[in-house]
């Protein structure tokens, strides 16, 4: 990426400020896939209108390729995305997926789902 792409707008800014002021969490909210995910990640499908986000990783949660822990990522150019899952940052991709359209208000952004729980880094 060049770095008119990696620019984030002032609205970004604050988005990401404000989640990674998430550490721990309090609660744990249920999926109807059965996914549990944290109080910064249902802010995330709150603020971002990204429920769709936890629907598309709690569909993956008893795929054949699904571990303990995963990185999942989304990357958004011209309103288009790919979410990724892999297990480690270097590691091969298990699962990809493209969205033909979504107004993911940020660039990029990863996930972690440790034990079928879904979590900001900052809460790790």
């Amino acid at each position: 990426m060049n770095n008119q792409e990696l620019k984030k707008s002032p609205q970004q800014e604050e988005i990401l400020t404000t989640l990674r002021g998430f550490t721990g969490t309090e609660n744990h909210f249920k999926h109807f896939t059965g996914l549990l995910y944290t109080d910064g990640v249902k802010y995330l499908a709150d603020t971002l209108k990204a429920h769709w986000l936890l629907d598309l990783i709690g569909s993956y949660k008893n795929h054949k390729n699904n571990k303990t822990f995963l990185i999942w990522r989304i990357e958004v150019k011209d309103n288009k995305a790919v979410i990724t899952a892999r297990e480690d940052t270097n590691e091969p991709i298990l699962i990809k997926q493209n969205i033909l359209f979504t107004d993911f208000k940020l660039n990029e952004y990863e996930l972690y789902c440790i034990d079928g729980v879904l979590l900001l880094k900052s809460e790790y």
